[in-house]
């Protein structure tokens, strides 16, 4: 007779399988950060699944559609228990009133029946809102908004992470607003705005996420603008009297001046006065109008600008050299108009200087300057004076160099060096500063230890090789002047790269050489070996260690010292070797299992009789037994025992019968949980009463002195180790 296939009943919501038993089983899921445990209650029929079978329960959409369903929780240790619990989590993202689970097994491949639908929400965000207009951040003060001829303001939170992904209600003035569940809300109307998530059938009365109100106010613009003043360019002395489009009317005024506030609001005050003489008057001048039923209304700026205020810009260097027999020319630049000039030396003026610039011989040095001033118009009177320059003619001459980047001795491997000053000495040994003036006027000759550098005749030098190291020198000479630089030192590091290798980068032990070396030939050089930073001494080209480090070979190359890379030598760890499945493999007998080592680079598995039976990472096993894996990390080897056993197939018994016949009257457990000392079994009542916990079971329950009032009594066991649950049901007891 063939037997009819399993059917997988529809899971339904159960109590908490954690005390205290009996609790009412869900109606809807309500998870959060704070909580998110929840159990099923399974049944299924006979046949039996087969031993390898898995059942997995499954979540829907929030619309109970099952086309991606989600893994809530998986079970390979109920394929005898025709009724048994799940435990589940929700995921983060869950929201929505109709979800629905269903059970599939894997061996065989059989979907169950789907269940009714439930309200399920995780609120992953359960604190108050906070919105603002576009969800900016910036909460308006006194949360008011004021909005003008039916302008709007898009409100939004501005504190929920992924806002978008919510639903959500709105409120105007306490009520819902029909519709609106977006994260975000187009305003037009007044009223005071609130907003919550809506975590439907989890929703907290109050709302817990209930934001902060927004006060929504309509207005009028008015159209305020400053009337257009008789002139906007003024002179020293004269005023102006700015004025409102609108007056008379009540409302509140407040004058701005290039945006800040020149005034406090006050009633009525459609006028401002602009002075003139009040240093600073120029900039753009504002008016802003309040009232009940307008809006806060800011007008466009008016300009006002000096008449007189115009710029002089000095167009030659403020330091300016002038050689025997030569000349050099001054001049001013203005956007003032119809202008006059008059040139001035050590605050005198000069006879005849009246044009924007003057020739300056070498028997005219001094401190000079232009005066600008106004020929025609409103203002003048009004005059400017030029930036000042300084024309010498030097004793002496003297050219400064220095290096144009960052440089250190032994780590560049290029440099460039520039002139950086050229200074005019007086016969007192004053300096001006007169670079702008000469640095593309002088000739040059670069020194390298005293010795020209060919071709080097340029106000720079650029040197990237270390034959190039050494002291270097300018000099500079324009007619009859001629002078040398300082001196500046080169020392440049050689562009090369030192490698060193290492036969290994793990120290097995103390007795066992790691060999260090390099490609580079040390024949004839000089260098040093060190570990950690310390100085080995040693002048051998390679070097054998055995103790864990930092190793590096410094060689030097032209009095700069030449690092290698750095090698680091680690003690052997041989935690590193790991093996998965820990402890005692178990199968059932004609089965198998996979055992995987990891944490080597290399594997070599044994038998009992240490034949290798193979060399990956991964072994199937067949047959139970002792063996052997080692795991090779570099010249290290580290080995592990595996034991391998069949699965003690024995089932725990869920009916006993206590007449006394002898024949299964006691409650035997299979081998693998009786007798042990690490193994706790547990009986309850079906009143959640602890009635047996015992470590090292003997199989003795019942005793012959209990007694069974009714028939068909049911009691629950659990069976754990220190650290899980290993097998829980249900025992009933046939009289």
């Amino acid at each position: 007779m063939q037997l009819s296939a399993q059917t997988l009943e529809a899971p339904v919501p159960a109590p908490n399988q954690n005390p205290p038993v009996g609790s009412s089983a869900w109606d809807k899921a309500c998870a959060s950060a704070s909580f998110n445990n929840y159990w099923v209650e399974f049944t299924w029929n006979f046949p039996l699944v087969n031993s390898d079978n898995e059942f997995i329960l499954e979540l829907s959409d929030a619309t109970g559609d099952f086309s991606s369903p989600v893994e809530l929780a998986r079970d390979d240790q109920n394929n005898t228990n025709f009724t048994f619990f799940f435990e589940f989590a929700l995921p983060t993202d869950t929201r929505g009133e109709g979800y629905r689970m269903r059970v599939r097994s894997t061996s065989p491949a059989i979907t169950g029946d789907v269940s009714a639908p439930y309200p399920m929400y995780y609120r992953d965000f359960d604190a108050a809102i906070l919105i603002s207009p576009d969800g900016n951040g910036t909460i308006p003060p006194g949360g008011a908004i004021e909005i003008c001829d039916g302008a709007a303001v898009t409100l939004a939170p501005h504190n929920v992470p992924g806002a978008y992904s919510y639903q959500y209600t709105w409120y105007r003035s306490g009520s819902p607003i029909s519709g609106e569940k977006s994260h975000q809300l187009v305003v037009s109307t007044a009223g005071m705005y609130q907003v919550e998530i809506d975590y439907g059938a989890c929703s907290t009365a109050g709302g817990g996420t209930l934001s902060n109100i927004i006060d929504v106010t309509t207005a009028t613009s008015q159209g305020i603008a400053i009337n257009p003043p008789a002139k906007t360019a003024l002179c020293s002395g004269e005023t102006e009297v700015l004025n409102a489009n609108i007056s008379g009317m009540g409302y509140t005024y407040t004058w701005y001046k290039d945006g800040s506030a020149i005034t406090s609001p006050t009633v009525d005050d459609d006028s401002y006065t602009v002075d003139a003489s009040v240093s600073g008057f120029e900039g753009d001048y504002q008016v802003q109008i309040e009232g009940s039923g307008i809006c806060l209304e800011r007008s466009a700026a008016v300009t006002m600008t000096n008449a007189g205020n115009f710029t002089v810009t000095r167009d030659n260097d403020a330091n300016m050299v002038v050689l025997p027999g030569q000349t050099t020319t001054l001049s001013v630049s203005t956007d003032a108009s119809s202008p006059t000039y008059q040139w001035y030396r050590d605050g005198n003026p000069v006879a005849g200087a009246t044009s924007s610039s003057i020739i300056v011989d070498e028997t005219e040095t001094g401190v000079y300057f232009a005066r600008v001033s106004l020929s025609g118009g409103s203002c003048t009177s009004t005059s400017v004076d030029s930036d000042t320059t300084t024309v010498v003619v030097p004793d002496s001459l003297e050219v400064v160099i220095d290096y144009a980047s960052t440089y250190t001795a032994c780590e560049n491997t290029s440099i460039v060096l520039e002139v950086s000053t050229i200074n005019a000495l007086d016969s007192g040994g004053t300096r001006t500063d007169v670079t702008s003036s000469l640095l593309a006027s002088m000739t040059y000759q670069w020194q390298q230890d005293g010795a020209n550098v060919g071709g080097a005749t340029s106000s720079s030098i650029s040197l990237a090789d270390i034959s190039e190291n050494g002291s270097y020198t300018l000099d500079g000479s324009i007619g009859s002047y001629n002078t040398t630089s300082n001196a500046l030192s080169v020392q440049l590091l050689v562009n090369e790269t030192l490698t060193i290798n290492s036969t290994s980068l793990i120290s097995c032990n103390s007795s066992e050489d790691i060999t260090i070396d390099t490609p580079t030939d040390l024949t004839g050089e000089t260098f040093d070996w060190f570990r950690d930073g310390v100085n080995l001494n040693t002048t051998e080209p390679s070097i054998d260690v055995t103790q864990p480090g930092t190793y590096q070979l410094v060689l030097q190359r032209n009095g700069c010292p030449l690092p290698s890379n750095e090698i680091v030598i680690t003690p052997l760890d041989p935690d590193l070797i790991t093996i998965d499945p820990a402890g005692v493999v178990v199968f059932p007998e004609g089965g198998s299992r996979t055992v995987t080592a990891s944490g080597g680079e290399s594997y070599r598995w044994f038998d009992i009789n240490n034949v290798e039976i193979a060399t990956t990472a991964s072994v199937n096993f067949t047959e139970e037994g002792t063996y052997a894996v080692t795991a090779i990390i570099g010249n290290c080897e580290v080995t592990r025992t595996v034991e391998v056993e069949y699965l003690d197939t024995f089932r725990v018994p869920n009916v006993i019968t206590v007449n006394g016949d002898g024949i299964n009257d006691q409650w035997i457990l299979p081998n693998s949980y009786s007798n042990k000392a690490d193994v706790n079994v547990i009986i309850y009542n079906d009143k959640g009463e602890e009635i047996l916990n015992q470590f090292d079971y003997n199989n003795s329950w019942p005793e012959s002195s209990m007694s069974f009032p009714r028939q068909n009594m049911v009691f629950f066991y659990k069976i754990r180790n220190a650290s899980e649950v290993l097998k829980q049901g249900t025992i009933t007891i046939i009289r």
